[in-house]
């Protein structure tokens, strides 16, 4: 019971946090291999596409990606969200 006890302690002294692929996407290369790879994986899936997308969007900048494209900060997330359901012509833009 000790050794639960100290191994549940010491579980909970850890300090996680959640994984941020948009912060290992340094370079366009890194950037297209990664869509190239999720594309890959994808199959059907589109959210996995578009959260791909996203990935790279917060990776390159979503602020700017914000005023190239006309679209707002707060849509732009939600739509590359992987969650949202955003119409083709707003990945296009």
């Amino acid at each position: 019971m000790k050794l639960a006890r100290e191994l549940y302690e010491k579980a909970m002294a850890l300090k996680l946090r959640k994984w941020n692929t948009a912060e290992h996407l340094e370079t366009e290369e890194d950037m297209a291999l990664y869509l190239e790879a999720c594309l890959e994986e994808a199959g059907d899936d589109a959210a996995f596409i578009t959260k791909a997308l996203g990935d790279i969007a917060r990776a390159k900048g979503m602020t700017q990606l914000a005023k190239d494209s006309g679209l707002g900060r707060e849509s732009l997330y939600k739509a590359l969200s992987g969650e949202g359901n955003p119409s083709f012509a707003t990945i296009l833009k």
